[in-house]
């Protein structure tokens, strides 16, 4: 039996859940009058290349009592790999549970007023069947030493003039993953609606804390040089400012640095053979992190040693971390062989969520993974391998962090779900 609901589904990492999400949050439900509303949120790691600030179950957390519904765990071959992967991995989690209408994304528009009119299906549609005029000035602006997204951004201008109105869009993160996401719907011919929701405030970028909307950076900034981070509360909601509070007086912030000892052994112990067979990692970028492996200090130095012109800080990071966390090229092919996602990884949900979760488990094409013992009993083998990959991420976050702070780690495995 088909169960006609309206489901929004937001694609988020919480890192942490700010004023501006939960403005994001409700504008969604406003936008499009939905039901319930599930998060497809990061684990651990986020797609910059870094660990969470604080940890998924905490972040979920937030998520539920600020007004979701449902937050599913966004595998972390996804969660750290590129936007095209990303948007790819989260689009195909959301078509797969069956019950998802909406797909509402924020975007930084050029007006605000114009918010709708900004062509990001359109963009997807280019992309998704490219035209040789635009492969042929992509090539040789990669050839030049431009970097991938600079390039794209460059090659779409000169194959399509009309999009030169549209520059500032493409230098937008939001509407950068917003494209991303109406490419992976297309790509699927899902019947998901993409909904913009224009983003308020600072960018995302940005680390200014004097507007009504604080960006998480700022925020994470301020967590990392901050003693009282009650004085942060002023930038989360009362319900997530709480649950931050009480995480903070048992643990400490968590940055990639935390990681430092970890990635040093992992990197020096592959020296010989190179790190080309890891996601994202190219011949180039191997060879210059075994040149430069002498020079490790930390986890963030290395990032900046290793960047050059044509590689940014954000992609030698999300590199360094797939070669900590054991993520291959071969893991992505094998997950695209599943068609990306094969479970759905409950973290939390509201108890009055149930008319959903009955929906979710009558139409999904995948099975709901709520204790992760039996799920591993029950996966297919690759989508075990999957599975464990987050188990492991999961575990290596959380004794990390643990061990900041003189306590003993909390194995993945006997972590509860949130339920509210």
């Amino acid at each position: 039996m088909v169960i006609h609901m309206h489901v929004n589904g937001i694609i988020a990492e919480y890192n942490p859940f700010h004023k501006g999400h939960k403005y994001h949050l409700e504008e969604s439900l406003r936008l499009t009058g939905a039901d319930y509303t599930i998060i497809a949120m990061s684990g651990d790691f986020v797609q910059r290349g870094a660990p969470a600030v604080i940890d998924k179950h905490a972040r979920a957390e937030m998520a539920l009592r600020c007004g979701a519904d449902l937050v599913l765990e966004l595998p972390v071959l996804y969660a750290t790999a590129s936007a095209e992967y990303f948007a790819a991995g989260a689009v195909s989690l959301f078509d797969k549970l069956g019950v998802v209408t909406h797909l509402c994304f924020g975007s930084e528009s050029i007006a605000a007023e114009h918010a709708d009119a900004i062509p990001l299906p359109e963009i997807a549609s280019l992309l998704l069947h490219e035209s040789g005029a635009y492969r042929t000035a992509l090539k040789e602006l990669l050839r030049q030493g431009a970097s991938y997204p600079h390039a794209r951004i460059k090659a779409l201008m000169q194959s399509y003039p009309f999009l030169t109105e549209y520059g500032d869009l493409f230098s937008s993160p939001n509407n950068i993953l917003g494209i991303e996401y109406c490419k992976a719907i297309l790509q699927r011919q899902s019947t998901m609606i993409p909904v913009p929701v224009t983003r308020l405030g600072s960018g995302y970028h940005s680390s200014d804390m004097t507007k009504q909307f604080s960006s998480a950076l700022g925020i994470r900034c301020a967590l990392y040089a901050e003693k009282n981070p009650g004085k942060l509360l002023r930038h989360l909601p009362a319900e997530a400012g709480q649950i931050l509070i009480h995480y903070l007086e048992a643990h400490s912030p968590v940055r990639c640095d935390c990681f430092s000892a970890p990635l040093y052994y992992k990197l020096l112990i592959e020296k010989e053979s190179g790190y080309e067979q890891y996601l994202d990692v190219t011949g180039d970028l191997s060879n210059r992190i075994r040149k430069l492996l002498g020079q490790y200090t930390g986890f963030e130095a290395f990032c900046d040693l290793l960047k050059t012109r044509d590689m940014t800080y954000t992609r030698i990071s999300r590199c360094l971390l797939h070669i900590l966390l054991d993520i291959k090229k071969g893991h992505m092919e094998s997950a695209k062989s599943m068609d990306m996602i094969p479970y759905a990884k409950v973290l939390g949900f509201r108890k009055s969520a149930e008319p959903l979760l009955n929906a979710v488990k009558q139409q999904a094409s995948i099975p709901l993974v709520t204790r992760l013992a039996k799920a591993r009993k029950s996966l297919e083998a690759d989508a075990c391998r999957l599975l464990n990959q987050d188990i492991l991420s999961g575990e290596l976050y959380q004794g990390v962090a643990a061990i900041q702070c003189g306590q003993p780690p909390i194995h993945e495995c006997a972590r509860p779900l949130v339920i509210l």
